[in-house]
Parts: C-alpha cells; structure tokens; sequence
C-alpha cells in the first residue's frame, strides 16, 4: 500500500461541513433529552443556541489579493469552480473582476448576484450599512444548474465606465499628487473606473453552502480607495492569498499591496501564501526542464526575500492550465500546474487551523454545559437523599411526632420565603453594575468616540496628526474595556461571596461561573488599531485629505467596533445568565422539595403504608437520578468524541 494522497482544501473543507452537521444533529439530540428531565434552565439554554450558532453559521472567509491582470480570478475558478467544466468568474484578457466581490451562501437569499452603484462613494455610508439598504443594489438572477447563464450572469463584474478627472478623483481613483498610481486618460479626457463598487454572489455551491466564504479584491487602486476593504474585510479574513505574476515577480504595485494590506506590526505571515501565477509563460521549448525548473525556484526565492515570508508559503503555479487540467481530466497537466500543492496547503494551513480553533472553543462550551446540567442533577440526588433520610427516621413513630415533623418542613418553608429578601438584593447590585458594563459598551458611547474622532479627521490639509488622533481614540476605548474589567472582577467578587454564604445557610451548591476572559477582546483591539494605523501611512496621506474618505474611515471603524463591543457584551450576558440561571434553578428545586416532602408527609398521615411506598419511589428516583448522569455523560461524550476526530484530523494536517 502507498501513502495515503493529502486532502485537498475542496475534500478538507466538505469533511470540516460533515463534521459540522453531525455535531449540530447530536446537539439536537441533547437538547431534547434535556427538555425531557427538566433541565433546560435559562442559561443552559442559552448555552445550547449559541453552540449551535457558533457551529452552524462558522464561516471560512479566504481572500485573494491582487494587482490586476495577475491572473487572481482565474486562480479562484481552478480551485473552487472547476466542476462546472468551464469559467465561471471572467477571467479572460480585457475581461476581469473591477470591483471587490464576495462569494457566499444565505439559504434566505435567492440565487443572484447583487451590485453596488461606483456612484454610492460619493456618499458617507459604510458598506456594512449599504446591505442593509437592498433596493440600492443591482440583482441578477443566477440558474446554478446552468454554467453558460451562471457564467454569463456574472460578467457585469468586469462593466466598467469612463468618467472625467474630476469624476474620478471623486470617486478616490484619481490622486493629482501620485500621478504614477492614476489609470490612463483618453483622447477625450477621459478614464476608466470600475462600473460597480462591491459584488455580492450568493450561489449554492457545494463549498459555499459548508460556510466557505471568498472575497476577491481587484488592484490597489480599488482597495486603497475603499478603507473598509482594507481595515475590515481583509484583516478579518481567516487567510489571504496574494497573487503575482511569475514572469513579473514583485512589482512596485505589488510591494504596496503587501505593505499596506496584508503584513502586520506582528510580522505574523501564518495565514499568508503567496502564489507566483501564469508558470506556464516560462515554460520555453527551448529550455530544458532543469533550467525552467532552476528558474521558476529563482523567482520563488526572490519574492520570498522581498515579502519577508518563508519561502514554504509561497508556490508557483498555473491556473490557467490547472483549471484546463480538471475541466479535462487531464492528470499530467494537472501536476505540471503545481495547483495541487497550493490546495494541499489551503488545506492544511486554513482549514486544520479553522478546525482546531473552532474544535477548541466548542468543546469548552461541552465542558461548562455538561459541568451546569450536571450540577442541577447533583441537587435533585441530594434532595432526594435528605428525603430518603427523613422518611427513615419517621419508621415506628406515631402519628404525633409525623404531625411534628409536617409542622417543621413548614416552619422551615416559611423560613425560607422570608429569606428571599437578601437573594433579591443580590439580583439588584448585580443588575445595577451590570447596566455600568453596558452603558460603557452601549452605542451611545460608541457614537461619542467615533464623532470625537471624525472632528479631528476632518481638519483641513494634511493629517500629520492623525496617528495621535487614533492613538486617543484606542486609549480611551480601552480605558472603557478597562473599566468593564474592573465591574466584572466587583460582580464576580460580590457573587463567590453571597454564593458562599448561601451555600452556607440553605445548603445550596452555587459556584460563580467563570468571568469573560477579557484578554482576547484587548488583543482583538490592538488588531484592528494596528489595521488602522498601518492603513494611515504616507501612501494615503492625500486620500485622507478628502473628508467624505475620512468619513468612510471612520464609518469602516465604527463597523468594526460595534462587532467587537457587541461580542463582548454576549459573553457578559452569557456568563451574567449562568450565574442567575444557578440561583433560579436552586430555588426552583428547594421550592419543589418542600412540595414532595409536604406531600410525602401528608400520605403518610392518610395511609398506614405510605411511608414504605413513599421510601420505595424515593429509591427509583434517586436510581432514576444516576442513570440520567451516566445519560448526560453519553450525550455530552458524543459530542466531545466528534470533536476529538476533527481534532485528530487537524493535527494530521498541520503535522503533514
């Protein structure tokens, strides 16, 4: 037997969706179990929909990055459209992608590609807000069981228009002060822009459908002119493939992309790969293969040194022959391309990371939902336990002394009411320090930061202080995120000290979930910050003189903050809940537990037998109570277990 042939990113990333709906029908099949025994409490409700959430809507957003004329389009129909045996982007000389598209799949969205008009730049909207508003955008239908009218559907993204100077420089494609960076002017006067601004194509592909999303971003002068490509598309993306052309090597165009949208103050390069394209324009009849081998290794090295990668993410490769190679069946071809070698690598650097990190978060929600639905288990077992021993210790008494003891559990219950004074004043500190948390995070104090902001930016001439601007900005929305701390850190030292005292006067078994892990939302700050600042060097200077761009820039950020507070304030809540959900759940069962041992005594009193048949049904539940453990150990188990096998299948990848 041969060595088993590496999955490609297409076999890798269908296997990740497989993995996905299995665990998402074994949740299913918890949460019904759970519904069944009564423990379904809020929080670990909440726990199971956000599981399933996170599972079911994962998306993996590659992009690629380009000058154009690189051959980027291509590149995407060889790897992800080759089964519909022939181009489905346009790719073709003179006919390319003009504007930034995303490729997804909504089950709610009807098969179509959707426009943007180049005319909405002139006005501030963010693109985040421009979705929200669909009549703006230019639909075509699109038949997926069709390549020729799919294909030719999507060409409009290739429309371009001609526009004066002016027009141009409106619209951010035209910079008096970098002529060299300017498209061409006509006889008339004229120049070319791209006809549409964004692209978004929802089609049920079989990749698009398991979550795949790819962004496809043409030339610098289309990404420098929209600041929410670059500061929040491209940085979110979970990997960036930059394409160059092999013949060429780096251009100075290239080097700007690089520089200005796809390197980090970090130096990490991880998620970058770097493909040298259109191998196929060196291959010479009269070289041997040796000498286009020695040469395609000499470009590689070199675009390697310039990018400061490590020369194993970057590959030479055909797409053009690579797509003719599948659309044919032709296997040599397919090899010489090298196309397989960049999709082994897709695979292992994208999906097996996507996979252990997803694989990672969700076995933690697993491991806190079992550690919740097992603690309400524990109380009922130790109820019933103190049941079982009170009936016992009324064998042989006469009807007095159970007549005493129903006046006991009473007096007890009463006791008890009369105790929800202090669970109350707990609920409200925690409620009012909670509403600290999310005013700070609320939109209110967003809006203030952001018009702060786009006040400064709006200063006429040369922004030479809007670093320092930014760096104010980032400092007061990390005081708040500090402050947040702090609130969180009082709420959860208040609650392990009324937890305490109440597992010591009632008996309960209360424990503070764990608080949000505050660091990973400070690191995420510093990201899109360092997106930001990179975004503001001297090659934008002029762009940041316009102040409709500024605008833009700060709507880009606005977008991007908005998401990070708002995730933040659903761990808050989420945690927030756990802690009440466990009050809520105690009490629901002390209250139940007064119920039967009242009852229990009250049978007892009406029928000689009662007490054995109550002692009797007391053991089933308590048997019943350890079989429901061993259950919610199975269950939760199956879903661990297939965690384990997407994380072995990881680790192969990655090790390979």
């Amino acid at each position: 037997m041969g060595n088993k042939l590496p999955k490609s990113f297409n076999e890798q990333f269908q296997q990740h969706g497989s993995w996905r709906h299995g665990f998402v029908l074994r949740l299913k099949l918890l949460v019904e179990w759970l519904r069944d025994q009564d423990l379904l409490d809020a929080a670990i409700e909440e726990r199971l929909k956000r599981l399933d959430a996170q599972v079911r809507a994962d998306k993996v957003m590659v992009a690629f990055v380009a000058e154009f004329s690189r051959g980027k389009s291509e590149l995407i129909n060889a790897i992800f459209f080759s089964t519909y045996g022939r181009r489905i982007m346009p790719a073709s000389a003179g006919r390319t992608t003009m504007c930034p598209t995303e490729m997804g799949f909504d089950a709610d969205v009807p098969p179509s590609l959707r426009l943007l008009p180049i005319e909405t730049r002139l006005e501030s909207q963010s693109l985040m807000e421009w979705r929200m508003v669909p009549e703006k955008w230019t639909q075509f239908d699109l038949d997926v069981n069709d390549p020729d009218q799919l294909a030719r559907a999507l060409e409009p993204l290739a429309q371009t228009r001609r526009v004066t100077q002016d027009e141009a420089h409106a619209l951010g494609f035209w910079h008096k002060q970098a002529p060299d960076d300017n498209p061409l002017v006509d006889a008339q006067g004229l120049v070319e822009v791209p006809r549409w601004r964004h692209a978004l194509i929802n089609i049920e592909h079989p990749l698009l459908k398991e979550g795949l999303v790819i962004l496809d971003t043409p030339g610098l002068n289309a990404i420098g002119a929209e600041p929410e490509l670059t500061v929040s598309l491209i940085p979110q993306a979970h990997a960036a493939v930059f394409v160059l052309g092999a013949d060429t090597g780096v251009t100075k165009s290239d080097l700007s992309i690089w520089r200005e949208n796809l390197i980090t103050e970090t130096g990490d390069t991880d998620t970058r790969l770097v493909v040298l394209n259109k191998i196929d324009a060196l291959w010479d009849p009269l070289s041997t293969p040796a000498q286009i081998q020695a040469q395609i290794d000499r470009q590689c090295d070199s675009t390697a040194e310039i990018l400061a990668v490590p020369r194993a993410h970057v590959f030479a490769v055909s797409a053009q022959k690579g797509l003719v190679a599948k659309v044919t069946n032709n296997t040599e071809l397919l090899q010489a391309s090298c196309l397989p070698a960049l999709e082994q690598a897709l695979a292992e650097r994208i999906m097996a990371q996507r996979q252990k990190i997803l694989g990672t978060a969700v076995a933690k929600g697993v491991a806190e939902l079992q550690v919740e639905a097992g603690r309400m288990l524990h109380i009922r077992r130790r109820d019933l336990t103190e049941q079982m021993l009170e009936m016992k210790s009324l064998m042989g008494k006469n009807a007095t002394v159970i007549k005493h003891m129903r006046i006991r559990i009473s007096r007890e219950q009463t006791d008890f009411d009369m105790g929800g004074a202090k669970i109350h004043a707990v609920r409200s500190v925690h409620l009012r320090l909670l509403r600290d948390v999310f005013r700070l995070l609320g939109a209110t104090s967003l809006r203030h930061e952001m018009a702060q902001l786009k006040l400064t930016l709006k200063q006429k001439g040369l922004k030479l202080g809007v670093k320092r601007a930014y760096g104010e900005t980032f400092e007061r929305l990390r005081e708040s995120m500090r402050q947040v701390q702090r609130l969180t850190e009082e709420i959860q030292t208040m609650l392990g000290a009324t937890f305490r005292q109440l597992n010591a006067e009632y008996g309960f078994s209360l424990q503070p979930p764990s608080e949000p892990q505050m660091q990973e939302f400070f690191n995420e700050l510093d990201r899109v910050e360092q997106g930001h600042l990179q975004y503001l060097g001297v090659g934008n200077a002029f762009r940041l003189a316009q102040p409709e761009f500024t605008d833009r820039l700060v709507r880009a950020l606005a977008t991007r903050l908005r998401s990070l507070r708002q995730t933040l304030l659903s761990a808050i809540e989420l945690w927030s809940k756990s802690a009440a959900a466990q009050l809520d759940v105690q009490l629901r069962e002390r209250h139940r537990n007064f119920a039967r041992r009242i009852e229990a005594i009250d049978r007892i009193q009406q029928a000689a037998g009662g007490l054995n048949e109550r002692c009797a049904e007391i053991e089933t539940q308590i048997a019943v109570a350890g079989l429901h453990d061993k259950r919610l150990l199975e269950l939760t188990g199956l879903l661990l277990q297939a965690l384990e096998v997407s994380s072995e299948a990881s680790a192969e990848l990655i090790a390979a």
